[in-house]
């Protein structure tokens, strides 16, 4: 075997994104402010880490340079409080209630890529030890795509209080893993979170580059697939 332990992102990389995405069309249209604030903010605290998860540097100004984040959820609150000019209370509980666990039911109904299924559980006939690292909390998500049982190891970023590409959610899975990070293979289907992020602690990396992303430009991963038998087969041989 090539390795002994494998780690993969959830988000994108077991399952295609568009499929969620499809389903959260009205929420999404409902709540695009709270949304958009959301998504500014997590740029905000990936830039105060100097992370900013965009290859190219950012030429606008970072607010809140001066926020000491302790609570990772009550500083993205408070965040989140100064963009919408709400109570950052009222923001958290919206947040957790509408975005953290609001949307987990969706995801019974989400199909996993094809041979996601088999390729993990190749991968644990073979004694490949396996961790999960997203930028959400998976516990509920895996559950409900049931997927759950496969995991030696399984983390949010947010429990370690940075968000990738971070090094210290890197650090801490590899920490978990019991191995050290070259031992790992990260794979993944952000090039700036995921593959940047792993490679930048010495993890080896494998993006997952769907077949609409053939024609594009080639990634600087240790290795790219399109089809999880091809991820089982560079693993195990």
């Amino acid at each position: 075997m090539k390795f002994t332990a494998v780690a993969f992102d959830l988000d994108g990389t077991l399952y295609p994104n568009f499929r969620l995405f499809a389903r959260l069309l009205p929420f999404i249209l409902k709540e695009h402010r709270l949304l958009r604030a959301f998504g500014k903010t997590r740029t905000i605290l990936r830039e105060l880490h100097g992370n900013s998860g965009n290859s190219r540097a950012s030429s606008e100004k970072v607010p809140f340079e001066n926020l000491q984040i302790g609570d990772f959820y009550e500083t993205q609150a408070r965040i989140m409080g100064e963009i919408l000019g709400q109570a950052w209370e009222k923001v958290r509980e919206r947040t957790e209630r509408l975005i953290y666990r609001g949307w987990e039911p969706y995801f019974r109904k989400i199909r996993l890529f094809p041979h996601v299924r088999e390729t993990l559980d190749a991968f644990r006939r073979g004694g490949v030890k396996m961790g999960l690292l997203s930028d959400f909390p998976p516990e509920t998500k895996l559950k409900n795509l049931n997927i759950s049982e496969y995991w030696d190891v399984m983390i949010s970023s947010e429990q370690t209080g940075s968000l990738k590409p971070d090094k210290k959610p890197f650090l801490e899975l590899a920490a978990l893993m019991n191995k050290a990070p070259e031992e790992i293979l990260y794979v993944g289907n952000s090039v700036p979170y995921d593959i940047e992020g792993a490679g930048g602690i010495g993890m080896k990396t494998a993006y997952i580059r769907p077949g609409w992303k053939k024609f594009i430009s080639a990634v600087e991963s240790d290795f790219a697939f399109s089809d999880y038998r091809q991820l089982r087969d560079y693993v195990l041989s």
